[in-house]
C-alpha cells in the first residue's frame, strides 16, 4: 500500500462541521463512506468541548475485487481554538488527481480557516 498524509490546522472551525464536509467531499469522488465515528468531550471547567472524529472510506480497487480502504480522517478539536485533521491516503486506490481536486475543495472551503505554517 502506497500511504500519502496530507496534514491540516484550522482555527475557529467547528469540528463537527468539517467531519461533515470532507465525508461529503470525499464520497463525491467515487469512495464510499464506510465507519464514522464522532465523539464529544467536555473541557473541564469550561463551556466548551474537544470533538474527535474519525472516518474511513473504501473504493473498488478492480471490477473483480471487494472495496479496499483507501482514505482515513482524523479529526480533533474545538470550535474556538485550532482543530487538526490529518488524512491518510492510499494513493494506489485513490488517485493524486482525486487527492489535488479533494485538496482544492477543501482549500476553497476552509482555507480562511486554515493555520499556515512559518514560512523558514
Amino acid at each position: 500500500m502506497a500511504e500519502m498524509q496530507i496534514r491540516k490546522t484550522y482555527r475557529d472551525i467547528n469540528p463537527e462541521l468539517l467531519h461533515d464536509q470532507v465525508r461529503d467531499f470525499v464520497q463525491k469522488y467515487g469512495a464510499t463512506l464506510d465507519k464514522a465515528h464522532l465523539q464529544t468531550y467536555s473541557l473541564p471547567g469550561a463551556s466548551a468541548h474537544m470533538v474527535r472524529s474519525t472516518l474511513t472510506f473504501k473504493i473498488r480497487a478492480k471490477q473483480e475485487q471487494a472495496e479496499k480502504e483507501c482514505i482515513r480522517v482524523h479529526i480533533i478539536g474545538s470550535a474556538v481554538g485550532e482543530t487538526k485533521m490529518m488524512l491518510d491516503i492510499d494513493d494506489e486506490l485513490f488517485p493524486q488527481a482525486k487527492v489535488s481536486a479533494l485538496e482544492g475543495d477543501l482549500d476553497f472551503i476552509f482555507g480562511s480557516f486554515e493555520v499556515k505554517p512559518p514560512k523558514k
